[in-house]
């Protein structure tokens, strides 16, 4: 039985919702007329913060934790919203972990903890996901992957293999759902202002920007500003696609 506050609404979920990328999706997103469940790992006070934000000013959501290195928390993190809400409307897969090295000198444990948190767990949670969506014959996934994931990048084989992970099963599974009206799509960000590379020199940071067309880093709100789109049924006839958002890094 769904919950009062989510009768007549649509449900939400941002995996990583309380910080960077996540965060700003999930502000993008919440309306009067959603129910946004801001997932978290660790992140426990960001993600209840930016909560308390959004039910302050009419916009209903709610704090949910799950461990993304467990796949039997990541099958509960689905199946605890649709006992609760009865459904699930919308799924964005953002969270995501780096363990950078060069692959020679990487250990096994680097390697799948990445491909556990950055690709496994989204699989699980699109999985479970599907089924309510397919039920309800109308459902959006969203799944944030990366241009590492369509380059590569030194240092970066465990990421890069995630993230093509990534977009090679929002393909697959868009293919899947598209007879049930759910439509499946991917966005790559390039280098974007977030915790992770305001942690960069200016030295570093400028040697980056000399690789980007436009010159800048993006900002959370940009990559927000393309999943509301691809939300909303004006882009119902978008699925199965990877956008990148760099500035013209991937050309």
């Amino acid at each position: 039985m769904a919950t009062e506050q989510a009768e007549d609404k649509q449900v939400v979920l941002v995996t990583g919702g309380g910080r960077g990328i996540g965060s700003a999706i999930a502000r993008a997103l919440a309306t009067p007329k959603r129910l946004i469940y801001i997932h978290y790992g660790t992140s426990e006070v960001a993600a209840k913060t930016l909560a308390d934000e959004l039910n302050s000013s009419g916009r209903p959501a709610r704090t949910i934790a799950a461990d993304l290195f467990d796949p039997a928390s990541c099958q509960q993190l689905i199946s605890d919203i649709v006992a609760q809400e009865g459904k699930l409307d919308i799924l964005v897969n953002n969270a995501g972990i780096t363990r950078d090295q060069l692959a020679v000198r990487m250990g096994d444990t680097d390697y799948d903890d990445v491909i556990q948190v950055n690709q496994k767990a989204p699989f699980i949670i699109m999985r479970e996901a599907a089924k309510s969506m397919m039920r309800q014959r109308w459902g959006r996934i969203i799944n944030i992957s990366s241009i590492v994931g369509l380059m590569g990048n030194a240092g970066q084989i465990n990421y890069a293999a995630s993230k093509a992970a990534v977009i090679a099963m929002t393909k697959s599974l868009a293919l899947e759902l598209a007879a049930r009206n759910v439509t499946v799509n991917c966005i790559a960000p390039g280098f974007i202002e977030t915790d992770m590379t305001s942690e960069l020199s200016e030295e570093i940071r400028q040697i980056y920007r000399q690789t980007i067309p436009l010159r800048r880093f993006g900002r959370p709100e940009d990559i927000a500003a393309l999943a509301s789109f691809l939300v909303s049924d004006e882009a119902g006839y978008i699925t199965a696609q990877t956008i990148s958002v760099d500035g013209g890094i991937n050309r």
